[in-house]
């Protein structure tokens, strides 16, 4: 309940103002479309010891090229469908990554196949997941295009 309502709170505070670099969290910076969470915890570590004054700053931080700066100055954000197929990518990989850990914790207790097996058994399980959200993504795209040349044709009638 608390991340809906601090992701709303993001998405209404990016159409009324510009976002600060120097103050905006790490959800708020990985809104802005290109950047992701190794490039948020650049810009974080990155105004620990400067100042970010403007979107030019990033470009002493490396990875930020001039399309990625150019997205900052014109607060292009990622589409609000593809953040949430983002986080769901990101939940099914943490949620391997636990299961990684857990089994590793382990390792005196088991053999190395059984280790190795249950390993195989938490990735294959995670690339399944991802794959039917990516099938999800691309059906919903299809369906969005769909719809779009159909709204056209109509107008053109």
């Amino acid at each position: 309940m608390k991340k809906i309502l601090v992701l709303l709170m993001l998405s209404v505070s990016f159409m009324f103002a510009a976002l600060n670099l120097q103050t905006a969290t790490k959800d708020e910076l990985m809104n802005i479309k290109g950047i992701g969470p190794k490039k948020a915890d650049r810009i974080i570590k990155y105004r620990q010891s400067n100042m970010i004054k403007s979107a030019d700053d990033l470009k002493n931080i490396k990875g930020f090229g001039p399309k990625v700066i150019s997205n900052v100055k014109s607060n292009k954000t990622v589409n609000k469908r593809k953040m949430i197929e983002k986080k769901k990518r990101e939940k099914v990989e943490n949620k391997r990554k636990d299961k990684i850990a857990k089994i590793n914790a382990k390792k005196g207790s088991i053999s190395k196949e059984k280790m190795k097996a249950k390993k195989d058994k938490a990735n294959k399980k995670a690339k399944e997941r991802k794959q039917a959200i990516n099938e999800k993504v691309r059906a919903n795209t299809q369906k969005m295009k769909a719809n779009k040349k159909a709204r056209k044709e109509a107008k053109n009638k």
